[in-house]
């Protein structure tokens, strides 16, 4: 994501800089919580895993139209906003 993030580049809201995938995760992590969506669904989104094995053996699903709908939100976020802008 980095790469093509750089290649278009496309800028970061810190002034001078390029955006990055890492301030990108950050970015969705903060939407999905602001928007009421739930820690487990912007996480598993994020392809991130439940640390205690207690829980996560008794958590099987993958929360998919959960993340679905989320995430077809988050994309109509970026194209309605036409938040992606080209550096010069």
């Amino acid at each position: 994501m980095t790469k093509v993030l750089r290649d278009n580049k496309v800028i970061s809201d810190t002034p001078g800089r390029l955006a990055t995938a890492h301030g990108f995760r950050s970015s969705f992590r903060d939407w999905a919580s602001e928007n009421g969506y739930s820690r487990e669904v912007a996480e598993r989104a994020l392809a991130h895993t439940i640390k205690n094995t207690a829980e996560a053996a008794y958590h099987r699903t993958d929360l998919i139209e959960q993340r679905r709908t989320m995430m077809d939100a988050w994309g109509s976020t970026w194209w309605v906003r036409g938040s992606c802008q080209k550096s010069d």
